[in-house]
């Protein structure tokens, strides 16, 4: 892994983000933004059935000196009503939309699989281009595994949306959870790489009840060397998650004020 120094400087300050997902177990949205907020943050990334509600969910944004620059989206609701997502997203200021990894593409994981995924979210990355919304794909763990035909799946379905609007959010621990290497994956792909999530892996058996996950800078990620990474290769929107944190508030709060030193220095 290159080190800290070996990266330029950015000229663009990034946005520090929260998923929301993070904090799902501290009850409403209202609840959510509001310790998002107290944590230190001033922007977050809400999910698909919050945009169901864009009227309350820009209210409560604003509430709390909140933006949401960024969502995550299944992939039917992206593909069946873009008209009605399309407006939530103006109405809120959302400029990204990110879906995970859709299962309903991939019950096999096949080469065939990833490239069906890739060209169907090629299109619906043209299709959202009249909303003023990038539409693009947010990896987990299985795009880094190897195909029978000796190829990555990540690499297929980004082959297979070539030519279209398309980016990337990359998610940096769950590439690492497969044992890809961070640098070779988001040099590859930098021309498409928006945004990142920033999270972090405990040590081996370390955390059975979080699902493995630790809060930022406390685990075995090498985050100084890999925000910057994140950042010369073109990720202007670091998303901070924990997939199962025990103690969702902490987590937010501790992991702003150790990525609060990075922030200081990039841009």
């Amino acid at each position: 892994m290159a080190v800290l120094s070996c990266y330029p400087v950015m000229m663009t300050k990034p946005t520090l983000s929260l998923q929301l997902f993070s904090l799902r177990e501290l009850g409403s949205l209202d609840d959510q933004l509001s310790a998002a907020a107290r944590a230190g943050f001033r922007s977050v990334e809400p999910l698909g059935h919050h945009l169901e509600d864009p009227a309350g969910l820009r209210r409560t944004l604003a509430l709390h000196g909140l933006t949401a620059p960024t969502a995550h989206i299944g992939f039917d609701a992206l593909r069946d009503d873009p008209g009605r997502v399309g407006e939530a997203c103006s109405a809120c200021g959302i400029k990204q939309l990110f879906i995970p990894q859709s299962l309903r593409f991939l019950p096999q994981k096949t080469t065939t699989a990833w490239q069906r995924l890739g060209a169907e979210l090629g299109r619906l990355a043209e299709r959202y281009k009249q909303y003023g919304v990038s539409v693009g794909y947010h990896n987990m763990a299985d795009g880094f595994a190897l195909l029978p035909t000796a190829r990555y799946g990540i690499e297929v379905l980004f082959e297979a949306a070539r030519g279209s609007p398309l980016i990337w959010q990359a998610d940096i621990a769950w590439m690492s959870r497969a044992g890809a290497n961070p640098a070779e994956w988001l040099q590859r792909y930098s021309k498409i790489l928006a945004s990142a999530h920033v999270k972090d892996r405990a040590p081996e058996d370390a955390s059975p009840d979080e699902d493995g996950w630790a809060d930022v800078g406390t685990g075995t990620l090498t985050w100084p060397s890999l925000w910057r990474l994140a950042l010369a290769n073109g990720a202007r929107t670091l998303v901070v998650e924990h997939d199962s944190p025990r103690r969702p508030f902490e987590f937010a709060q501790a992991s702003f004020a150790y990525l609060s030193r990075f922030m200081a220095h990039s841009g």
